[in-house]
């Protein structure tokens, strides 16, 4: 078969194709021959993408793209980096953590704060992308770039809370006025910090991109919800509610031992 009864096949292959509207043969040259294919469907709809596999299943060794296909490579390119990314950067914060912190149970009570700090700010997002600001969908990105963002800024504020209440513990605080003391004395701090991240972000939504628009709600909306909320009510009343057992199982989980009672001399 000749090259030109090749393309011929392809283009009748294509043709055949559920969900083609019609193929023409389009450039030529150095062996490669472009085939321009309309499909039924509207563009990046289910119906198209669905196309779009059928005939990469179809023509096997051809490439298939086009914006509709870039778009599903996208996409499934930020899957893959999630799956992959989220688990390791969990992973080696939350070994820093217990380096740091010499405890188990609150590492890990930061990281859960931090990865529902993140969910809920990616649900506001789409609650009010679409009825506020008028956008179609979702950037493909977003989910794991804020991750990255918010998993750095939350964990630090955590390290100033958690750090100053193991600080006050180990002058033999109780756990209860550990926690006040810490937040009282970075309170502040922490607000103000906050305040401004999450002000330098939301100057990213008056740009006309919609991904950077995005991002920057997202993490402006987490940073609050970190700085306001989480870390000055729910991480502080999670520490005071497990008591010594947030240390566990460092040796400050244990409850100290009374102090022996004084001996009378004895009469001689």
């Amino acid at each position: 078969m000749t090259p030109a009864d090749r393309v011929e096949a392809t283009v009748r292959a294509v043709s055949d194709t559920e969900g083609v509207a019609s193929a023409r043969i389009g450039r030529t040259g150095e062996g490669w021959t472009e085939v321009s294919v309309i499909a039924a469907a509207p563009p990046q709809s289910d119906a198209e993408n669905r196309t779009i596999e059928t005939l990469r299943d179809t023509l096997d060794g051809s490439y298939v793209g086009g914006p509709s296909a870039q778009q599903m490579d996208l996409k499934d390119t930020h899957a893959r980096d999630q799956r992959v990314v989220v688990p390791i950067v969990l992973l080696s914060v939350l070994l820093i953590l217990i380096v740091l912190l010499r405890s188990l149970v609150a590492p890990l009570m930061l990281m859960a704060a931090v990865v529902a700090v993140w969910a809920a700010a990616l649900g506001i997002g789409g609650l009010v992308f679409g009825p506020v600001f008028g956008f179609e969908g979702v950037d493909g990105g977003l989910g794991l770039l804020s991750f990255v963002f918010l998993v750095a800024l939350g964990v630090d504020y955590g390290i100033f809370l958690m750090h100053r209440m193991r600080e006050e513990s180990l002058t033999g605080a109780e756990p209860a006025a550990a926690a006040i003391t810490a937040l009282r004395t970075t309170g502040g701090v922490i607000a103000s910090a906050g305040l401004v991240l999450a002000a330098t972000f939301a100057v990213l939504m008056t740009m006309g991109l919609v991904q950077l628009v995005e991002l920057g709600f997202v993490i402006a909306v987490g940073v609050l919800l970190d700085t306001f909320l989480v870390r000055t009510y729910l991480v502080t009343s999670a520490a005071v509610a497990l008591g010594r057992k947030v240390w566990w199982p460092g040796a400050m989980s244990k409850a100290p031992r009374p102090a022996a009672p004084d001996r009378e001399p004895e009469r001689v």
